[in-house]
């Protein structure tokens, strides 16, 4: 007896098929009827005669039909009585022929197919305990189990009441493989269902055994990278893919490989793999995608705006491609064009969370603040809830406009506002809470009031006795506050003897250089240095030692050491602005001055709303004698850092250089003004001396020409 789902599925004759099928089936029965009819002819006789014990084939071939005729009608329809039509003639051919394997297979299956789990598990069961190696009965079982799984249904067997869904499956499935040894496509679901268990040795033993019997198999190998990708294995998940011949690759193949040279930080392998995936599928816009994302990352921003334009054409209303394409144009420091395309992105989704932050981000670079805090105020309304109540991917959102809101208000020196703006942060709890503390501290800080700063940082130690950062910032408060010793000695209490006294030393390290304490600087580098061993906390300790040795005065070996960053790190903006700003600054008789305009312009065109290094653009642009370059960007470092007095200082100095004496004095009665607000531990006498030297020499030409023209000089 076959299958019905395969020689006898009458779903696959047309109507006029079935009806000979039928009857032939009909006339077969009758012969066969008519053959075993017993000699008695009264009912009492027929009765009493013996069962047959020969299986009725045509007659069940002939139930069999109905049931699949019944099934495509249920089908079809949706009649449930159609459906209970056809499972009573799928008992009706088992009753002809009940020692049918396949019959009860046949049987099982139908209950599966009609979402009678419990019958289709129970007749699968049945039919093991004489059958136990039937490998239809495992597979049905297995099925069933797996669509459990899938609907998150991890119940208890009704057959095996000790057993869970997952465990269930992998022992049918174990024995599948046992019985089909070849099976790739058994062993996947095996090995996933391994993985599923959390344990990664089976589930490779299965994938492996696959791959042996189809080296090249898409399914198995992505199934193996992936494997050890979530056990974050990346060399060997690429191994796996790179053992493939990049001919015999598939573009999912490729996709996934860069997926995981993006995780590995490797760029040009990543694009490399991505462009392989986009070229074997040119309609996967997944790849499209992935090849712009990465070539963005990577810097090539003409390459990746091709690839977004692609995308966009393909499908106008595409946000994400706009988004992209805006970000690009912003980063090619094209902002009106970034504006005008992120607003279309914005129009054609309000809600575009990517779409508000790079509409904000580009309004803050055109110093457009009041547009750019209208725009995060929308957003922060948008990714709020009445209720309180947030997801951590929700809370994530909305505390990143939060932090956005506040950077602006903090830069218009609106401290109180931005305070407020960071509450909102510490208000919504969870991993955001800590960071709008550290906000909190920072904005008190930039705007001079440490008192408050300290309340601030102590309120959050109180919030968080055992946060370590919290404690740390609290140190630093108070060394702002002028505590120096209260705030070292914190610190110093923090040392256990463990590997995370690296931190503890780092930041001693800091406060020593605040407070011109070089040989205890350098010891507590020392310390740290033996307990650094991940790359990003060797380039800021490279950095950390850099300065030291140029606030020593010692110009050879600081910049030694921010080369050393650079070469780890190219686009580490802090040491590009730190080293350019010495160079043009220290630099002997200008010569250096083409080399830090490039370092300079690189930090500035990484972090354009930097105050500092937008300080630095215009002072080297002074020193070079490109007055008007100059004057605009030191205009806008005045903008966005108001409290630093070396900032009004180069304003200052711009504005005598070009003749402009009484707005230069301004300039320099700012920069001691906020030279009074500073830490004591961030100022040097010698600098304030200067300005004060300075701003005497402009008020006394000031008051030369106002006795000699009777009136103030207009500028």
């Amino acid at each position: 007896m076959m299958k019905p789902k395969t020689s006898l599925n009458l779903l696959w004759l047309s109507a006029t098929a079935s009806a000979v099928f039928l009857a032939a089936v009909l006339s077969a029965h009758a012969q066969t009827t008519a053959a075993k009819a017993p000699a008695a002819s009264t009912p009492q006789a027929a009765s009493a005669a013996p069962v047959a014990s020969i299986p009725d084939r045509a007659a069940a071939y002939f139930h069999v039909g109905l049931a699949n005729i019944y099934e495509s009608e249920a089908g079809e329809t949706g009649n449930a009585e159609d459906a209970r039509l056809a499972v009573e003639e799928y008992k009706s051919a088992i009753n002809a022929d009940p020692t049918s394997p396949q019959l009860n297979d046949g049987l099982a299956d139908l209950y599966f197919r009609s979402g009678r789990m419990h019958e289709a598990e129970a007749t699968a069961r049945g039919l093991l305990k004489n059958s136990p190696d039937d490998v239809d009965a495992h597979k049905l079982l297995g099925r069933i189990y797996l669509r459990q799984l899938s609907d998150a249904s991890n119940t208890v067997s009704s057959s095996s009441p000790s057993g869970n869904v997952l465990d269930l499956a992998i022992a049918e499935f174990e024995k599948i493989v046992s019985l089909t040894p070849r099976s790739v496509e058994d062993r996947m679901v095996l090995g996933q269902l391994y993985t599923v268990k959390h344990d990664p040795k089976k589930a490779e033993e299965q994938f492996k055994t696959a791959q042996a019997i189809e080296p090249e198999s898409e399914e198995v190998v992505l199934n193996l990278a992936r494997l050890y990708a979530e056990s974050n294995d990346m060399e060997h998940s690429i191994k796996v893919i790179e053992a493939v011949p990049v001919a015999d690759r598939t573009p999912k193949m490729e996709f996934a490989l860069g997926a995981a040279y993006d995780q590995l930080k490797r760029p040009k392998d990543a694009i490399d793999a991505y462009r392989r995936a986009a070229d074997l599928d040119p309609s996967d816009v997944h790849a499209i995608d992935a090849l712009g994302q990465a070539l963005l990352n990577d810097n090539q921003l003409d390459e990746a705006l091709k690839q977004f334009k692609l995308l966009a054409d393909a499908d106008p209303e595409d946000t994400g491609a706009l988004v992209h394409i805006g970000e690009i144009q912003r980063r090619q420091g094209k902002y009106e064009d970034a504006l005008a395309t992120i607003r279309k992105a914005r129009k054609q989704d309000p809600n575009s969370l990517e779409a508000g932050f790079n509409e904000g981000l580009i309004l803050d670079v055109l110093g457009r603040f009041d547009e750019a805090t209208q725009t995060y105020e929308k957003m922060v309304e948008i990714t709020s809830h009445a209720n309180g109540a947030y997801t951590n991917e929700e809370r994530s959102n909305r505390s990143f406009f939060l932090e956005r809101l506040g950077a602006i208000c903090t830069e218009q020196n609106k401290t109180e506002q931005a305070i407020a703006t960071y509450q909102k942060m510490i208000d919504m709890g969870g991993e955001q809470t800590i960071r709008g503390y550290e906000l909190e501290v920072e904005a008190y800080g930039e705007a001079k009031q440490f008192d408050k700063a300290t309340e601030a940082a102590r309120k959050a130690v109180d919030a968080n006795p055992k946060d370590v950062d919290l404690k740390m910032m609290l140190a630093g408060a108070l060394v702002e506050q002028g505590k120096s010793d209260d705030g070292v000695a914190m610190v110093k209490g923090m040392l256990d003897g463990t590997d995370k006294d690296r931190a503890v030393w780092m930041r001693l390290s800091q406060f020593d250089v605040q407070l011109h304490r070089w040989k205890d600087a350098d010891d507590a580098l020392n310390k740290a240095e033996t307990l650094t061993t991940k790359k990003e906390d060797r380039t800021y300790l490279l950095f950390m030692r850099g300065e030291l040795a140029e606030r020593q005065k010692h110009y050879e070996p600081a910049e030694q050491f921010f080369r050393q960053v650079l070469d780890l790190d190219p686009s580490n903006a802090m040491t590009l602005n730190y080293l350019g700003y010495m160079l043009a600054d220290k630099g002997d008789k200008g010569i250096r001055l083409p080399e830090a305009l490039k370092l300079i312009r690189k930090a500035v065109d990484l972090e354009p709303m930097n105050g500092a290094y937008l300080d630095s653009l215009g002072w080297v642009y002074f020193k070079l004698g490109q007055y008007e370059l100059a004057e605009e960007n030191l205009r806008q470092a005045v903008e966005r850092d108001q409290a630093d007095p070396t900032v009004h200082d180069h304003l200052g100095d711009l504005y005598e250089k070009t003749g402009r004496i009484r707005l230069a004095a301004a300039q320099w009665e700012m920069s001691l003004a906020q030279y009074a607000k500073s830490a004591a531990a961030d100022v040097e006498p010698t600098d304030v001396a200067k300005v004060q030297h300075k701003l005497e020499t402009a008020r006394v030409k000031l008051a030369k020409q106002e006795s000699a023209v009777g009136q103030p000089k207009p500028e």
